[in-house]
């Protein structure tokens, strides 16, 4: 069924309770749910993305070398050794038929959630009028910056569902010449979080399309990207044309290089746009420390750390096919570092979470605190549990799962 005015009117009316709670940070609603009980055996957080693989080595050094520039203020686009850095590294990683422009074509951001989040407001700005009202298209599930990035752009968020039938990607030929005409902008996922999914260059292409002919931006997140154990994920760079119009792309070393705490992140594509982005970032937005500055010049040159990081995350989900099997649909995803496992049978994915944490002290996320209500009243995320497999060590990963199992009393189908 195509989304349509009708069909968003009703979302809003049947969502509107649904959705006052699912603002709410889904960490802190996950606190309150856990909070009349205790771990049943020594607790194991899975619940949370934050990478737990060492931290680069060259880190400490270069923030040594480069300690008293934390005294200068730094420049909201970034230093030029950054932007050279990661325009070279975006280029040659995504095999681009053209160049990013280090001055023009990337700006630093301090992670890439805040980018994410100002992106929307400043989309709102750069398009302008719509026919009707204006709307963010936002993956359902999703990350929770792109719906308050929707809010703060007072725009309307209109959530497209993602699921197993669809590849766990928005249907793209579910939306009306209605919704697209009055879009602003489109948050994509890829590889999406929490289900894994890539997106394929034809599918890149199409999206390219439909933003070229209803004027609105892609706001690709690709922050999981070099977290995979097949085929490396692509990039909507590599769809978006000679001048990457309607198209930036969102990146962090968050994932890639074991850098949660460091904060630091780049976007890159359309130059016309991130002048905009720029100049509302220049005002409102964190800047990202001149020697942060260096130690991602640093990352984005070595991949060898990279490669070591996939290494690890290879032994963990060779782990999940054993342990698990075909155990809660279980699927090796193709990117990023979280499975999502179907609890429906135990109960749904908020008393699944409980017992997990109450007999088997391994702390996960009921996977409808990741996603709102449709217009129908379904919640694509209802029933699921996003587990991270971000443990240091494979042997916390096994213990965790083995428990799973085991709690959940799962016999092999």
């Amino acid at each position: 069924m195509a989304i349509t005015a009708s069909s968003r009117s009703a979302a809003a009316a049947g969502a509107q309770d649904g959705a006052q709670v699912s603002e709410r940070s889904p960490f802190a609603r996950l606190t309150d749910l856990l909070s009349p009980f205790q771990p049943g055996k020594p607790l194991i957080n899975m619940s949370i993305g934050e990478p737990q693989h060492p931290v680069p080595g060259f880190v400490g050094p270069v923030l040594a070398k480069h300690i008293n520039e934390f005294g200068r203020y730094p420049a909201a686009k970034g230093t030029e050794p950054f932007r050279q850095a990661a325009a070279a590294w975006a280029t040659r990683r995504f095999d681009l038929p053209k160049a990013v422009d280090p001055e023009t074509e990337i700006l630093v951001l301090n992670g890439s959630r805040e980018g994410l989040f100002f992106a929307a407001i400043a989309a709102a700005r750069y398009v302008g009028p719509r026919k009707g009202a204006p709307a963010i298209l936002v993956p359902n599930p999703f990350y929770p910056a792109y719906a308050a990035g929707a809010r703060a752009a007072g725009c309307e968020a209109v959530f497209l569902p993602t699921t197993r039938d669809n590849g766990f990607l928005p249907d793209l030929d579910s939306l009306s010449a209605e919704t697209l005409d009055r879009t602003v902008a489109f948050y994509l996922a890829s590889p999406a979080n929490p289900q894994g999914a890539v997106a394929s260059r034809a599918y890149f292409d199409r999206v390219k399309q439909l933003a070229d002919r209803h004027g609105f931006i892609v706001l690709s997140d690709e922050c999981y990207s070099e977290v995979y154990t097949g085929e490396a994920p692509g990039s909507m760079l590599a769809s978006a044309g000679s001048d990457f119009a309607n198209v930036v792309a969102f990146q962090s070393l968050s994932k890639r290089s074991n850098l949660p705490g460091m904060r630091v992140g780049f976007v890159a594509g359309d130059s016309k746009f991130l002048a905009r982005f720029h100049e509302l970032r220049n005002v409102a937005a964190p800047q990202v420390p001149v020697p942060l500055q260096h130690v991602a010049v640093a990352a984005y040159s070595d991949e060898a750390h990279v490669d070591e990081n996939r290494r690890l995350y290879r032994i963990k989900f060779d782990l999940a096919d054993q342990i698990l099997g075909n155990r809660f649909d279980y699927r090796r995803p193709a990117g990023g570092f979280c499975i999502w496992l179907d609890v429906s049978a135990h109960g749904g994915d908020e008393a699944a979470t409980v017992k997990l944490f109450r007999e088997g002290g391994v702390r996960v996320i009921p996977g409808s605190y990741l996603a709102r209500p449709q217009a129908d009243g379904s919640n694509p995320g209802a029933g699921y549990i996003r587990v991270a497999m971000v443990q240091q060590d494979s042997e916390t990963t096994a213990e965790a799962l083995h428990r799973m199992v085991d709690v959940l009393n799962e016999a092999r189908g």
